[in-house]
C-alpha cells in the first residue's frame, strides 16, 4: 500500500499554501495498492514535533471507501467522514509550527472494518477504534519550517 503526493516529495518541504502562512489548504494525496479486503480506509495527518505532550493532529478522515485513489488538492474525499483535530474542527488545518522545522505525517490505514465513530471522534478514538482491524499502514511524510 502506498501514500504519496503531487504537491510535494517525501520527506521533503510542504510547499507554503498548504500551511497557515498561505492559503491553508489540503495538499493531493494519491493512494495505491489497497490490500484485498480492505472494508474502509482512515487517514490521520499529525505532527509529533509540536510542543504539546502527543504532537499535533491536523486532519482526520476515517471510513472512505477501499477504493478511493485519494484526496484531491483543496478537498476531502468523496466518501468518508471527517473527525475532530487538535484545532477542533472537522476539516484540514494545515502545518503552523510556533518554530523551528517539523515533520507532519499522513498515515494512511487499510482496515478490515467500518469504524463506529462519527465527527467527535478525535485521532486518540480512532487510534483505540482502529487496534486489531489493521490490516496494512503506509506514511508519506513532509517536513515545515516557520518562517
Amino acid at each position: 500500500m502506498n501514500i504519496s503526493s503531487p504537491s510535494f516529495t517525501n520527506e521533503k518541504v510542504i510547499p507554503s499554501k498548504f500551511t497557515c502562512d498561505v492559503d491553508n489548504i489540503s495538499p493531493e494525496l494519491v493512494f495505491s495498492n489497497i490490500p484485498a479486503g480492505t472494508k474502509s480506509l482512515t487517514l490521520i495527518a499529525h505532527d509529533p514535533d509540536a510542543p504539546v505532550q502527543g504532537g499535533w493532529t491536523h486532519w482526520v478522515i476515517i471510513n472512505m471507501d477501499p477504493t478511493t485513489t485519494g484526496i484531491k488538492e483543496n478537498s476531502k474525499p468523496a466518501t468518508g467522514l471527517e473527525a475532530t483535530t487538535d484545532f477542533g474542527k472537522t476539516v484540514y488545518g494545515g502545518p503552523c509550527p510556533p518554530s523551528g522545522t517539523h515533520r507532519y505525517y499522513f498515515y494512511l490505514y487499510a482496515l478490515d472494518t467500518i469504524l463506529n465513530l462519527d465527527q467527535k471522534a478525535t485521532k486518540t478514538d480512532v487510534e483505540k477504534a482502529m487496534t486489531g482491524h489493521i490490516l496494512e499502514q503506509t506514511e508519506l511524510i513532509g517536513l515545515y519550517k516557520r518562517k
